[in-house]
Formats: structure tokens, C-alpha cells, sequence
């Protein structure tokens, strides 16, 4: 009977921590419950972009390193790369060539910084996408209003997307292995693209929390991509013969390239960029609990209260919304041009000893310099196509996000909609090759003492503009006729002309499929002939194309979601 007192006067708090603990235990299981259905959906509703991405990174491999292997085929050849490789523009540009006498080494000189870029924005863009974007177009207010915990989603877009550059480094590694490279390096140059890629995750899904908008947060992760290549771009010309400068380290890309594969084989720098992208998950996660769906932890800047003129027009809010990136793919041209220019002649001596190149460079008769200079030429165009296909396919961005509906409900058409939104990747195009053959004729010309290379060279570029509308056109086909498979198509596109355009002779593809790209058939000025006819004959395509678009896009629903 004494001890009924003690258990009823111990029953109250126990059974008062009891509830709490399981109320805690029921908050904690309900933040991710529902994390394994939201993998599948995400995986069903990006596994072909996740394949497309994964075959396009992987397929780089096989490819360099073939070009490289015939450009550099003894020992002696790669030696003599390398006595000449470590200069200031390549340190900049691709990090310093410390392993540049070998095969595996020269492979990561020409192409790992492209892979880690490419890598960096793809998951960017994959993981704003899958958080920011839903947020923004309702969906994932929608997918809340079931049962599912606060951060299943966007814990299960981090793991989707994590996986992801896990797979692009396995497969990266494989491809290298399989070409006979060393399986060590193989390793640790497949790990060193993961592991950047799965820091630039982490910065992805915190500036998705900071941004209320997906273009905003894509916008800061570019800044942040291009904070980290400046800062280790200042590191590696700081550094003494192969050794990068101690800023270098403070660059996640610096981090990844100190992994150095197929050298040292360096694999501590890998925790640095796991725990830095795992931390700053964790950080996105925490800031996500504490604001509103739909918000971001940065307060909107309200604009002017009245929009300016051009701002009015098509044309005018198309350059206000693109002026971002605009200034990225200018900026990217100017260096490219002093980059190619001051090289070219240094470039034109290396490899004219290696009969398959100077075959394949040298054109129709021209000098082998020539031909190399035209190939730089047709780089920057490739460059200017790239600008196209980016900036056309904002017009399906809006189009998919539902802003274009509201615009085209007053008096604006659709035709003068499309119309003005589609002027920029024009002119843009136009100012591209001008200002890349102009800067590249200006590095060349100053290098050989002969600014008349200023002209010659601008000439080379404008005779691009015509293939470069081409592509253009071909993107306002897609959209006009597979609106929700334009980005994708497109994209694909790209990449298969420009494989062609560049390595299809290495292939040995048939001159049919290899000289009618809309690159390969503008005339490679200064090595070839300028003629008329190919150039009339782009035109006309060209022509036909956007009118066969623009005339679908007319003729069809809005088709909003993606």
C-alpha cells in the first residue's frame, strides 16, 4: 500500500516524458518520411537527363585522349609538349602541366578543367531544378499537401543528385582505365571530379535556400563557379615551375586538381570536398526549416516602381534578364582570343611534325599555320553556338514556367513575342565573333608584327555567322515543334556537331558527314578560299529553319511544366 503512493506520484512525469519523447522521436521520422518515393520520382523525372549528362562527361575521354595519343605518339614528342606546355595562359586556363610527358597527364591538362566546369554547373543546375525551380512553380507545395516530411524532397534531390557525380566519376574512371591509362590514376582522376562535384552540391543547396528564385540561385552558384576558377586561376600563376601558389588552396577547384592524377595520385584533398559538400547540405537543410515555403532566407529587392522603356519592349526585358550571363560569355571570348592568339604560332610549330595533324589542319593548300589559326577560329564559333543555344532556349524557360502566358494574353503577339526574344541570340551571335576575331587578330597580329592579321582574322570569324544561325535555327525548330524535349534535343544536338566538327576526321568519319556540319561547311578562312555558295546556302537553312519554327510556335498550345 506504501509503495502505490511512490508509483502514482513517479507515473505523472514519467508518462509526461513519455509523450514528449515520442512526440520528439514522431517530429524527427516525420521531416524524411516519404525520402524513398521522392528518390523515385526524381530519378523518373531525370533519368534521361542524368544519362544524357553522364554519356556526354564520359565520352570526352575516349576522345581526347585518342587526339592526343596520334598528336603526341613517342615519348619524345610528349616530352617535347611538355618542355613548352607550362605557360602562363595554360596554368590560367587548365592548372598547372605537372605530368605533361605523359599520356594520362596531358589528358588531364586538355581536358579535366572542362570536365570539372561542365560537372560544377551541371549539378547546379540539377539540384536548382529539383528545389528552387519546384518551390517556385508550386509543385513542391503540392507534394507537401500529402504526407511527406519538410526536407524529404530536398534531402532526396541531395542524394539524387550526390549519386549522380558518384556515377560520373565511376564512369569516367572506367573509360580511362579501359583506354590502358594507369588504374590508380584512373581512380583518382574519376574521385577528383566527384568529390568537386559533390562540393559545388552543397553550394547548389545552400544558395537555393539563400535565393527565392531558380535564376537567382543558379546566378549565385555561377558566381561562386567562377569566384573558385578565378581564385585558383591566380594560384597556379603565382606558383614556382609545377607547384600551384598556397591561394590556389583556398579554391575548391584548387583542392580538387591537388589530387593530381596520373601524378602524385594525391587522395586526402577528396575528404575536403566530401565534408565541405556534406556541411553545407547540412547548413541548406537547417536553413530550410527556419523559412516559409516559397521564400528565401534573402529578403526580395523590390525594383523601380515603373519599368524603363526597353524594358517594354521584347528585345529590352530579354538583354535585362540575360545581362548575367551575357557578360560571362564576353568575358569568355576575350580571353579565349588573347589566349589562341598568342599561342597559334607556337601551336603551328609543335604540331606541324606530326603528319596526321598537319593533314587534318592544313586545309585545301594553305599554310599549316593557317590552318591552326582557322581551327582556333572555328573554336570561337563554337563558342558563339553555344551562346546561341542557351540564349534561345530562354524562350522555352519562360514558356515552361508560365511567365510567357501572361505576356501574350495583352496585345503582344506571338510572333512579336518569339520574334524579340530571339533578336538577342542574333545580334549576341554577331557580337561574339566579332569581338573574339577581333581580339584573337590582335594577339596574333602583335605576336607576328602585322596588325593587317586584325582584319584577316575578323573576316574568319563573321564567315561563321551564317552556320552559327543555323544552329540557332534548329533550336527554334525543336522548340516550336517538341517544346518539352527542345532543351535536351538541343543540347544533344550541339554536342554531336561539334564532336563531328572537331574530331570527326580523327573518327575517320566519311567527308559527307564530316565537311557538312555548319561549321565544317563554312570556309576555314585564312586557310581556305572564301566562296560564296556555302556561305548562301547556311543562309537559306538557316531561313528555313527559324520560319518552320517560329510558324509551328505560333500554331500550337502554351505548353507550360517541363
Amino acid at each position: 500500500m506504501t509503495a502505490a503512493p511512490a508509483s502514482a506520484s513517479s507515473s505523472p512525469s514519467a508518462s509526461a516524458r513519455k509523450p514528449r519523447a515520442s512526440t520528439h522521436r514522431l517530429a524527427s521520422q516525420s521531416t524524411t518520411q516519404g525520402l524513398r518515393n521522392m528518390v523515385v520520382f526524381i530519378l523518373r523525372r531525370n533519368w534521361l537527363r542524368l544519362l544524357v549528362w553522364t554519356m556526354l562527361l564520359a565520352s570526352m575521354i575516349p576522345l581526347v585522349y585518342e587526339s592526343q595519343r596520334a598528336a603526341f605518339p613517342t615519348q619524345a614528342d610528349r616530352e617535347a609538349y611538355a618542355s613548352i606546355a607550362n605557360t602562363p595562359a595554360v596554368a590560367a586556363l587548365t592548372g598547372t602541366p605537372y605530368a605533361a610527358d605523359t599520356l594520362g597527364g596531358i589528358l588531364v591538362l586538355k581536358i579535366w578543367m572542362t570536365l570539372a566546369i561542365t560537372l560544377a554547373f551541371a549539378t547546379v543546375f540539377l539540384v536548382t531544378r529539383n528545389g528552387r525551380a519546384d518551390e517556385e512553380a508550386g509543385r513542391t507545395e503540392l507534394l507537401r499537401s500529402s504526407v511527406l516530411g519538410r526536407h524529404a524532397y530536398t534531402l532526396a534531390n541531395y542524394l539524387v543528385v550526390g549519386a549522380f557525380n558518384v556515377l560520373v566519376g565511376i564512369t569516367i574512371a572506367g573509360a580511362a582505365v579501359a583506354l590502358g591509362l594507369p588504374v590508380d590514376g584512373g581512380l583518382v582522376l574519376g574521385a577528383s571530379l566527384t568529390g568537386l562535384g559533390l562540393f559545388f552540391l552543397g553550394v547548389s543547396a545552400v544558395v537555393g535556400q539563400l535565393a527565392s528564385t531558380s535564376r537567382g540561385a543558379n546566378g549565385f552558384a555561377s558566381m561562386v563557379i567562377g569566384a573558385a576558377f578565378v581564385i585558383r586561376a591566380v594560384g597556379d600563376l603565382e606558383g614556382m615551375g609545377t607547384t600551384p601558389g598556397w591561394i590556389s588552396l583556398v579554391s575548391p577547384i584548387g583542392w580538387a586538381q591537388q589530387m593530381r592524377p596520373f601524378g602524385e595520385n594525391q587522395w586526402w584533398p577528396l575528404a575536403q570536398l566530401v565534408v565541405g559538400g556534406v556541411l553545407l547540405c547540412a547548413v541548406a537543410l537547417r536553413l530550410e526549416a527556419r523559412r516559409d515555403l516559397g521564400s528565401g532566407v534573402l529578403p526580395d529587392r523590390p525594383g523601380p516602381a515603373e519599368a524603363s522603356p526597353a524594358m517594354m519592349m521584347p528585345l529590352g526585358l530579354a538583354l535585362r534578364l540575360q545581362r548575367g550571363s551575357l557578360v560571362g560569355w564576353f568575358a569568355a571570348v576575350v580571353v579565349m582570343g588573347l589566349l589562341y592568339g598568342s599561342v597559334a604560332a607556337q601551336m603551328a610549330d609543335l604540331l606541324a611534325s606530326n603528319a596526321m595533324y598537319a593533314a587534318m589542319f592544313a586545309g585545301h593548300g594553305s599554310s599549316f599555320t593557317d590552318g591552326v589559326i582557322g581551327l582556333l577560329v572555328m573554336l570561337n564559333a563554337i563558342v558563339a553556338s553555344a551562346f546561341v543555344v542557351e540564349s534561345a532556349l530562354q524562350v522555352r524557360a519562360e514558356e515552361a514556367s508560365g511567365l510567357a502566358e501572361p505576356q501574350l494574353a495583352g496585345s503582344v503577339s506571338r510572333l512579336r513575342w518569339t520574334g524579340g526574344r530571339l533578336l538577342l541570340p542574333v545580334i549576341g551571335s554577331a557580337l561574339l565573333l566579332v569581338i573574339g576575331g577581333l581580339v584573337m587578330g590582335a594577339a596574333y597580329g602583335a605576336s607576328q608584327s602585322d596588325a593587317s592579321q586584325v582584319w584577316v582574322l575578323l573576316g574568319a570569324a563573321i564567315a561563321y555567322w551564317p552556320g552559327v544561325l543555323v544552329t540557332a535555327g534548329v533550336v527554334v525548330l525543336l522548340i516550336g515543334v517538341a517544346p518539352r524535349l527542345a532543351a535536351t534535343l538541343s543540347w544533344f544536338y550541339f554536342s554531336t556537331m561539334v564532336i563531328i566538327s572537331v574530331f570527326g576526321a580523327l573518327f575517320s568519319l566519311p567527308p559527307e558527314v564530316t565537311g557538312n556540319t555548319p561549321l565544317t561547311a563554312t570556309p576555314r578562312l585564312p586557310a581556305d578560299a572564301f566562296t560564296v555558295p556555302p556561305v548562301l546556302a547556311l543562309s537559306a537553312i538557316a531561313v528555313l529553319l527559324w520560319a518552320a519554327g517560329l510558324v509551328w510556335f505560333t500554331r500550337r498550345d502554351i505548353a507550360q511544366g517541363a
